[in-house]
């Protein structure tokens, strides 16, 4: 080999020299250290070789190309005892482990994570994320196991595919070094009480859709550090968070177990704390993206305020939802109270305030993922019940009653039918579908709460989901069975009006197709609102050999309309026999064979195949993206 120089990178101080004239040294060893503007480099041998001479001395100055050592090829028998080559290091310790005694092997298979090798600075930072970590907190732990519940990242590890979560604000710590030693906050006071982070959600359920979106951002309120309250940092790096989302336009989970504002944060003194953005932003993604929130335990005060935000609450039978907890309500001279009295789940899922009520935790977190599945794309790979079962679900009594559900489990995709807001505004189902691996949003009326009639909650349930498939791309289905908008004093007391006007007002607006299919009753202005508006603002309109329509219900309209006649005859059978007469002719008349030969409906169809109608249309469907211009990232209001 010829000799070898190594030469000034640049103009510099010799600050090391680490060989000596004659040594043999080894492909990659430092030769000297050089400082250049307060940043040292390390001058290596290219090759195995030996050190000829020596230019260069610690502490000289030199310029840039100067001549610092002289190597040449090193002697065919030289034993490179400078430092041992770290493949011959990694060889060694191989074979001692094949070679070792079994106990040994596996303790050496065990050995801890942070060997002594570690750098200080690593091994410092690998102590500090330890104490966020469930294993560190036995005893917090246990106190979640003892009501039943899971930690707050036992939730994000379930909800999340495993290994995509890339945790933000990890060392994170209260804001009261003030007040606390730096050691009990790092403690005590993990994350702040806040896990936030970007993760892959159903993955493989999309890993081979073209496009599909499967990234989200998770916030979870941990509600054994400091109960779960928002302070200073976590409030940061939720903000963080909501912007990344924003931008990036990535779905939310927010698990908001916890107490509202902290009062103890006092690093940085403040009055009030009224110009905190984060509620602000948490509501700017309503309809930009999909918000998801989940609630275990007690959820009060801010952590409350964030959750009502959500598009969708998922919440647990153990969990317990209010703008104020106790302390609050007994401040404020109202009583005193238990957290349990408080906002409980029956009454939350009863007021509409809770949209999917679970058993548990991990129900919850399951009922997450298969939420944000809708908004993720089109499956492909699905299956379907024997839709001939469809032809026998009405009963031949036009006015017996039957079960709406049925028909909405058979039109779906097997397994694919997500209630929302089951307990509330019984009028209607609303809920989330898939028509041959296609999501949807399925409106339904409900012949076994009123006889379909539309109440003030019903119209709420029913425009807020309108708004809520609007906002992100989902087409519409409607299953009609309604005899018209509820009627009478009771109800118009409940503001009425007002209410179900609510469902013209969203349907004018929608941009995602609707079709509409009238099982039995299509009646007045409740089957136009059930139909965006008229029957012909849908992409289709068809009906069933059972439907019967009107511009209100026949019995009504045969009393309204045919008083004189009525009266003209004797009360009793007579009247009755030329009353049930003019309702078969009105009926006769309303028949779904007519509407179509009118045009006044587009199809009159076999049951058995109103998916394969629905899919043809869904297929023709032109559907604005989630979120985008031609949606309006509108807004989506609490009711």
């Amino acid at each position: 080999m010829p000799h070898q120089k190594i030469h000034a990178p640049m103009a510099c101080t010799v600050i090391e020299v680490l060989v000596q004239a004659g040594q043999p040294v080894r492909a990659g060893q430092t030769l000297l250290i050089v400082e250049a503007m307060k940043m040292e480099h390390e001058l290596r041998a290219e090759v195995d070789a030996q050190v000829v001479a020596l230019l260069a001395r610690a502490g000289e100055t030199v310029a840039e190309g100067d001549l610092l050592v002289q190597l040449a090829a090193a002697p065919a028998a030289a034993a490179l005892t400078a430092e041992q080559p770290a493949g011959a290091f990694a060889a060694a310790t191989a074979t001692a482990l094949v070679n070792a005694p079994p106990a040994e092997a596996a303790a050496s298979r065990l050995a801890p994570a942070d060997p002594p090798g570690l750098r200080a600075d690593l091994r410092e930072v690998m102590a500090r994320h330890a104490f966020t970590h469930d294993a560190q907190r036995p005893d917090a732990v246990a106190r979640r196991r003892a009501t039943g519940q899971q930690t707050a990242r036992e939730n994000i590890a379930q909800l999340c595919d495993e290994g995509s979560f890339s945790e933000y604000g990890a060392l994170a710590i209260a804001a009261q070094r003030s007040r606390r030693e730096l050691d009990d906050l790092v403690r005590n006071t993990p994350a702040d009480g806040m896990v936030t982070g970007i993760a892959s959600i159903n993955g493989a359920l999309f890993a081979e859709a073209a496009g599909a979106q499967t990234r989200c951002v998770v916030m979870a309120y941990d509600a054994t550090v400091l109960a779960g309250t928002q302070g200073m940092r976590n409030h940061q790096k939720t903000d963080r968070l909501l912007g990344i989302a924003l931008q990036q336009r990535l779905p939310v989970v927010l698990f908001a177990e916890g107490g509202g504002g902290r009062p103890g944060d006092t690093d940085m003194p403040i009055v009030a704390g009224l110009h905190v953005s984060t509620f602000a932003s948490y509501a700017r993604l309503s309809g930009q993206v999909p918000v998801v929130g989940v609630v275990s335990g007690r959820c009060f005060a801010g952590n409350a305020a964030l959750l009502g935000c959500s598009d969708v609450i998922i919440a647990t039978r153990h969990s317990n939802i209010g703008m104020a907890g106790p302390a609050m309500v007994e401040g404020g001279g109202l009583g005193v109270f238990k957290p349990e009295q408080i906002g409980p789940s029956e009454v939350q899922a009863g007021n509409g305030v809770i949209d999917v009520l679970v058993e548990g935790d991990a129900e919850a977190v399951i009922v997450a993922r298969q939420y944000l599945s809708y908004f993720q794309g089109c499956l492909g790979q699905w299956s379907a019940a024997d839709q001939n079962l469809l032809r026998d679900v009405l009963p031949l009594n036009r006015v017996r009653v039957y079960d709406m559900r049925q028909v909405m489990r058979l039109v779906a995709d097997s397994g694919s039918l997500l209630e929302l807001r089951a307990g509330f505004g019984q009028g209607i189902f609303t809920a989330l579908a898939r028509i041959e691996g296609r999501p949807i949003g399925l409106l339904a009326s409900n012949p076994a709460h009123l006889g379909g009639a539309i109440d003030a909650d019903a119209a709420d349930k029913a425009a807020r989901f309108m708004q809520l498939c609007n906002a992100h791309g989902l087409p519409l289905v409607s299953l009609v069975d309604t005899p018209g908008f509820m009627v009478g004093p009771d109800v118009e007391a409940q503001a009425q009006v007002r209410h179900v006007s609510r469902m013209f007002v969203v349907a004018a607006h929608l941009h995602v197709p609707l079709l509409a299919v009238v099982l039995r009753k299509g009646y007045g202005l409740g089957a136009m609102a059930m139909t965006g508006g008229g029957f012909h603002s849908p992409l289709l309109t068809a009906a069933w050999p059972s439907g019967e329509f009107g511009a209100m219900g026949l019995e009504g309209a045969v009393r309204l309309g045919y008083r004189k006649e009525l009266a003209a005859v004797p009360e009793g059978a007579e009247r009755d026999a030329l009353y049930q007469q003019l309702v078969d002719q009105q009926y006769a008349n309303g028949a779904a064979i007519n509407m179509a030969t009118t045009l006044e409906i587009d199809a009159v169809i076999d049951p058995a195949q109103t998916r394969t109608w629905l899919s043809r249309g869904l297929a023709s469907a032109r559907v604005a993206s989630a979120g985008g211009p031609e949606s309006g990232g509108r807004f989506i209001d609490p009711w």
